[in-house]
């Protein structure tokens, strides 16, 4: 089974927190709660597959201060801003931000759970399409210079003619370094290389 999603709160008001524990440990979800941004950041609770839940006006530092240092330390989970009546400017500066959505108090459990939902489940994606990257950035590290060029061109949809009229190469040693390519890259078929060749595309 999968382990269930940790949702992190963070609340200075502790009637709020508690009614969160309670909602979030009734719909089968794992939770843990702070009373403020620097309990929070001191506890580095955060793992793959946690949301965070945040008041946007807290006291020392606020729900967008602590986005924006998450940010800077590189920590890449999903974030849901809590703003009170009058605050949707601040939830529009934390989406800026990153914020993956935000919902106004008081609110509705159901549609808080939906929130919580997507939320993780994008997260989930981010964390897939970053694994991808990090697996085709290590396969392409073992092509030579040259592979790489035959990659990229073959990546491209380029024919092996065109490639050796290129690359000033005989189509036999197109061939050659093609077949070395998909050797070290792992790729079972010209699909598979497109595919890491997108990954790498997106991590530059």
């Amino acid at each position: 089974m999968t382990e269930p999603a940790t949702i992190l709160v963070v609340d200075d008001d502790a009637a709020v927190r508690a009614a969160l524990g309670m909602l979030l440990q009734s719909a089968g979800l794992a939770c843990r709660s702070f009373a403020g941004a620097p309990e929070f950041l001191q506890a580095e609770a955060w793992k793959p597959g946690s949301c965070l839940i945040v008041d946007v006006r807290m006291p020392v530092m606020s729900g967008i201060e602590l986005l924006i240092e998450l940010r800077q330390r590189g920590v890449r989970i999903p974030v849901i801003v809590m703003t009170g009546h009058g605050d949707v400017p601040m939830a529009v500066t934390a989406m800026k931000h990153g914020a993956h959505d935000f919902i106004e108090k008081p609110f509705d459990d159901h549609h808080l759970l939906q929130l919580i939902a997507a939320a993780t489940r994008a997260g989930a994606a981010t964390l897939s399409r970053e694994a991808e990257r990090a697996a085709a950035g290590k396969r392409i590290a073992s092509l030579t210079p040259r592979e790489r060029e035959v990659f990229a061109l073959v990546a491209a949809g380029r024919l092996n003619k065109v490639i050796a009229y290129d690359l000033g190469l005989s189509t036999r040693t197109v061939e050659i370094h093609r077949a070395r390519v998909m050797e070290k890259t792992g790729a079972g078929s010209l699909s598979d290389l497109v595919r890491i060749n997108v990954a790498l595309e997106a991590a530059d």
